[in-house]
């Protein structure tokens, strides 16, 4: 089983949003309804990046860096040159 850090783009925001799961296509389903919490008003959400891991403790230190000072620049980086 993968794990995943995916990094989502507010269409109607200029807000990004890191996270990490097991399956990103249903993460994306709960962000854009009205389940999610933080991320309901700036719905719709569209995935702009992700990478795989082979552990959750990867996949978490992953996150974790990206959301840190340090990430910020990297994740505006790989949003930049590695759009899907």
């Amino acid at each position: 089983m993968k794990f995943s850090v995916y990094i989502l783009k507010s269409l109607v925001a200029d807000r990004y949003y890191i996270g990490s799961t097991e399956n990103v296509l249903k993460r994306i389903e709960v962000h854009n309804s009205s389940r999610a919490k933080w991320t309901k008003r700036y719905q719709p959400w569209v995935l702009e990046y992700f990478e795989e891991y082979e552990t959750r403790g990867e996949a978490v230190k992953r996150e974790k860096f990206l959301k840190s000072l340090k990430g910020i620049r990297t994740k505006l980086e790989l949003v930049k040159t590695d759009k899907i």
